[in-house]
């Protein structure tokens, strides 16, 4: 099945590790051009050279999304060297989970910051350009945490709820600008962000990472957790013409745990 990706130039946020780094392998394999954002060019030049190990190419910009102005900023270097951005996939930013007796301002104020404006600042100047040109696809990688409370997750489920529905906002003001925007609420994960959310768990309860994994795999009707690289699929169908008539849509990728229409 052509996608229709080749050649197209695809950015990528948190593309360094877990489930950003597969996108960024994912679009590679279908002939995207993929420029993969992140904090920290140590990591960035780590994942070019294990993508390179791979035959793929990867082009790197680091930038502080938290940070407005450096994400308008890397957004039009990126333009200027690569061309105009067909798609833009957000990963980047993950709010810590946080026990409830270690909840405070600073903290919530840390998780939306973390998680909900990096996304807004990749976007901000992105979705303009995408529907003066009148074509774009937009795909927020954001979390099934913002449907489902979880006591160590408060604030970063709070920035979670705050991202759907900015994301269907967006994909309801750009459609008729031919700018789709759509989301993927990934469940457990097996990425460096499910040990994290283990770690704050075992603090609040007292309980080992490998029980509490073993009891939230129990809770999964398919049995097992995801695989960046299955995250990584969707992503790649959403902005590719395949799902030209998709938009703000929010897809759950949790196996099948949050049984809720």
């Amino acid at each position: 099945m052509d996608l229709g990706l080749t050649g197209r130039v695809v950015v990528i946020t948190g593309a360094s590790r877990g489930i950003g780094l597969a996108c960024a392998a994912a679009f590679l394999r279908e002939g995207a051009k993929v420029i993969g954002v992140a904090r920290s060019m140590d990591h960035l030049q780590a994942a070019r050279h294990q993508l390179h190990g791979e035959g793929l190419q990867l082009h790197v910009e680091p930038a502080d999304l938290t940070d407005s102005v450096a994400a308008q900023v890397v957004m039009e270097r990126i333009e200027d060297d690569h061309g105009p951005i067909d798609v833009l996939v957000n990963c980047a930013g993950a709010a810590r989970r946080t026990p409830p007796a270690e909840l405070d301002a600073h903290a919530l104020h840390a998780a939306m910051q973390a998680k909900y404006f990096t996304y807004m600042h990749a976007i901000d100047p992105v979705i303009r350009r995408m529907a003066a040109r009148g074509k774009g696809a937009i795909v927020n990688i954001v979390g099934q945490g913002g449907r489902q409370a979880n006591a160590v997750h408060i604030g970063g489920g709070a920035a979670n709820a705050a991202l759907m529905l900015a994301s269907v906002g967006y994909a309801t003001a750009y459609a008729g600008k031919g700018v789709r925007v759509n989301v993927i609420n990934p469940g457990v994960t097996r990425t460096g962000r499910m040990e994290e959310g283990l770690e704050a768990s075992a603090r609040a309860t007292g309980k080992s990472k490998e029980d509490l994994l073993a009891v939230q795999t129990a809770e999964i009707p398919l049995g097992r957790v995801a695989e960046p690289e299955e995250i990584a699929n969707v992503a790649v169908f959403l902005a590719s013409s395949q799902a030209s008539y998709v938009t703000g849509a929010i897809i759950p990728m949790d196996g099948g745990k949050t049984g809720a229409i």
